[in-house]
Formats: structure tokens, sequence, C-alpha cells
């Protein structure tokens, strides 16, 4: 996981146990009030929403436990090596067939983001992308068929 990553799962972890935890807790204790809990839909929703979010918390919990945090711009290019497209590094590449340049950053599954050009290691484009260089181009089988780039630029930065 990229740094950036690791933070965010570290926000949202914080929130579930100090502001979703406490009103799940505050809604569970105001729906028993409520009486009989056999019929109480309340009470059903709240203990639903608190298993939710409890299994959230132990998921996040064991992938931050688990966790190699990759952080690219530690990496240092040695003399005139090119830059190679691995995890956390930002590519920009184009699409030969139409000339549409993009710039994609490879992340894991939990920050991919296909709207913010955040995409999983594990997508096919960047699987084509790992291991090449600025100049290099790659056909990769989509969905819709297969698309030609070019690496136009590999980034080690945030």
């Amino acid at each position: 996981m990229t740094p950036r990553g690791e933070q965010l799962l570290r926000k949202e972890l914080e929130r579930l146990k100090t502001v979703e935890r406490p009103r799940i807790v505050a809604a569970i204790a105001e729906a028993r009030s409520h009486g009989d809990l056999s019929e109480n839909a309340e009470y059903d929703a709240a203990k639903e929403e608190q298993g939710l979010c409890e299994a959230r918390i132990k998921d996040i919990e064991a992938k931050l436990a688990s966790a190699n945090i990759i952080d690219v711009t530690k990496l240092k290019p040695q003399g005139n090596v090119p830059l190679k497209v691995v995890f956390g590094s930002t590519v920009t590449v184009l699409n030969v067939d139409t000339d549409e340049e993009i710039t994609y950053k490879i992340v894991g599954e939990d920050e991919a983001d296909i709207k913010a050009n955040l995409i999983s290691y594990r997508t096919p484009i960047a699987k084509g992308f790992l291991g090449k260089v600025e100049e290099d181009e790659v056909t990769i089988n989509i969905p819709k068929g297969q698309v030609t780039y070019e690496i136009v630029k590999v980034e080690y930065i945030n």
C-alpha cells in the first residue's frame, strides 16, 4: 500500500472508532428504551449497523497490521537507467490509436479510484505497465478489445 493509502485507512479507522461506534451505541440504547426488542425494527437496524461497523474496523486493522508501505519517493534512480513503472509510481501514457494522453498512479486495491486515475496494481492495465520504461509500447487486452499505449513518462512522486 502507498503512504497515502495507509493514511486514508487510518483516518477511516479513527472515524469509525470515535464517531460511528459511539453513534451506533447511542442508537441501540435509544431503541432498547422503547421496550420489546423482538419486534423493534430500530433495534434490529442499529445492531446490524453495529455488526457492519465492527467488521470494517477489524478489516482495516488487519490490513494495516499486515501492510507493506511502499514509498516510491524514496527509490533512487541508478545512473542513467530509466525509471521503471512499479507499484506506487505515476505513469503518463499515450493511447496510440486515439492520441489521448492520460496519467495513472498505480496503487493498492483499497486506494483504487478510476475517476481519480488511481488504478489497482491488479488491473490488466496496471499489470501491462509494470516493469516498463519510457518509450516502451504496451498492448493490453481490455473488455473492449486491445489497446496500445506508449509510456510517455514515469515518475516516483506522491
